[in-house]
């Protein structure tokens, strides 16, 4: 079964930009679960960023039309009258975490944690969220996504690996690398997909 997570980023675009960040996760996590792929929303830090992780057999085929730039047009929801309708999105394929050299599993802890928010009575009622720290870097990281501890040491990794990818500054690296480190070059000629209104339809 293939897997694969997605960064799906505003970059240093306004806030329009960040609602169709949100926006657009969305629709592809629909999009996905109608194409018979299992879709898991991460939580992130950052607003304008948002992490989906897909798998599933037939995903390479899925995200052959969705990595790249994506268009949203839509009226601003937060300047009614102004005139810009069209708003541009990055999506990019993440590393795994076994591809970074620098993310070792022996260099992080991992402690079991009662989650939080909103979940029901599962989420009341058992330890299976995960927090995880790095220790050379120190940085930090919580995952509560899944419904076990295993699964949730898994989304740590990967959360930790998106972090470290965003902020390599090893611009030598492999293309599919690069475009981790800031988002400020995307193409606006070439959607790789076009979504409008604000339900998001294609």
């Amino acid at each position: 079964m293939s897997e694969a997570t997605l960064l799906i980023t505003a970059g240093s675009g306004p806030k329009e930009c960040e609602y169709a960040a949100k926006g657009i996760t969305h629709a592809y996590a629909r999009e996905a679960k109608a194409a018979g792929l299992s879709a898991i929303s991460l939580e992130s830090n950052n607003a304008g960023s948002h992490m989906l992780r897909l798998s599933g057999s037939g995903l390479d085929t899925f995200l052959q039309s969705r990595v790249g730039t994506v268009k949203w047009i839509g009226q601003s929801p937060f300047r009614k009258n102004h005139k810009r309708k069209n708003w541009f999105v990055g999506v990019y394929r993440l590393p795994e975490p076994e591809a970074l050299p620098e993310l070792d599993p022996k260099d992080v802890t991992f402690t079991a944690t009662r989650a939080s928010g909103p979940g029901g009575q599962h989420v009341n009622k058992t330890n299976s969220a995960v927090r995880a720290v790095h220790g050379p870097s120190g940085t930090t990281v919580t995952a509560q996504e899944e419904r076990s501890q295993y699964a949730n040491k898994k989304l740590c990794l990967i959360k930790l690996a998106a972090i470290f990818a965003q902020s390599s500054d090893r611009q030598a690296a492999d293309s599919e690398r690069k475009i981790w480190t800031h988002h400020k070059g995307l193409e606006r000629g070439n959607p790789v997909r076009v979504y409008k209104g604000e339900t998001f339809r294609l």
